[in-house]
């Protein structure tokens, strides 16, 4: 299948994402990871759209093809995402969405359920994401991804993604060139760098509590999955236990799958965890 590659003037930028599916089945949004592109959710969202869903891939701002903040201090965090999410849905016409987010674009999906979407995402999916953050691990990300490495070919950049996204899981190596050559851009030297501004990451410097999303989690009344990755240091596994007895947890509306061979996060290409996302949002719901 092969998907439309479209953009959107969402919050005053030009958003990329994109758009698998017929546009009258019911839309999956599908979003990426704090250093990611949207082209990491193609392998799912082919998946997906051969069995009737729509789904929708965004770069989030600063990320892939999108436009970069102008105001980074003040634009890279959840507020404005979840901003973006819903200016999307209004621009496509979407009154009813189900979500399945990887890392950050879980907690875009967790904070827009509870806020500025509430009531009009159904089912949400987290993928290695949870309402509190290991500080350690966010530390650890900030690291790399604060300062992204160049190199003189992509063949060097693709081996550094390998090491690095190792705990995504298996991956193929077609995969992984995939991988490379979509999250690639190359600067005025010459060489090539992940595709992103790295100022993204300011985020964590500027709103410290913007992962801290158990407020948002609690007030939650709609499905959710949360695919843990039993090697994970990023959600660890007393918030997992936490997310069991609060909020979605305590109406039993909380499914909760422990992901073998994988840390953060899984890569979501593989046919069990194509299963794993399919049956959940295939799932009726009545809020």
């Amino acid at each position: 299948m092969t998907p439309a590659s479209r953009y959107a003037r969402l919050a005053g930028y030009e958003i990329h994402y994109m758009d698998w599916g017929a546009e009258d089945a019911p839309t999956v949004i599908a979003w990426h990871g704090l250093a990611r592109t949207g082209r990491d959710m193609d392998d799912l969202a082919a998946h997906l759209a051969q069995r009737g869903f729509r789904v929708l891939c965004p770069d989030t701002l600063g990320r892939g093809l999108s436009q970069w903040s102008r105001a980074p201090d003040e634009e890279y965090c959840l507020a404005v995402y979840t901003r973006l999410a819903e200016e999307l849905l209004d621009h496509l016409g979407l009154e009813k969405v189900r979500w399945i987010g990887t890392s950050m674009g879980g907690a875009i999906g967790m904070a827009a359920a509870g806020t500025r979407l509430a009531g009009r995402i159904t089912h949400l999916a987290l993928n290695d994401m949870a309402p509190a953050l290991n500080p350690a691990a966010i530390a650890r990300i900030c690291a790399y991804a604060g300062a992204p490495p160049a190199f003189d070919t992509v063949t060097e950049l693709e081996a550094f993604f390998r090491r690095v996204y190792a705990p995504y899981g298996w991956l193929s190596d077609a995969q992984w060139r995939r991988l490379a050559e979509s999250s690639t851009r190359r600067l005025p030297d010459g060489r090539v760098t992940p595709h992103y501004d790295p100022a993204m990451v300011r985020q964590f410097i500027v709103h410290p509590h913007d992962y801290d999303l158990w407020p948002v989690y609690e007030r939650l009344e709609i499905p959710v999955l949360c695919l843990h990755g039993v090697e994970s240091d990023l959600v660890l596994p007393a918030t997992v236990a936490r997310m069991k007895h609060c909020g979605p947890g305590t109406r039993g509306l909380l499914q909760v799958i422990e992901v073998p061979d994988c840390g953060h996060a899984p890569a979501l290409n593989v046919p069990e965890q194509y299963r794993w996302v399919q049956d959940f949002l295939g799932q009726e719901h009545r809020a």
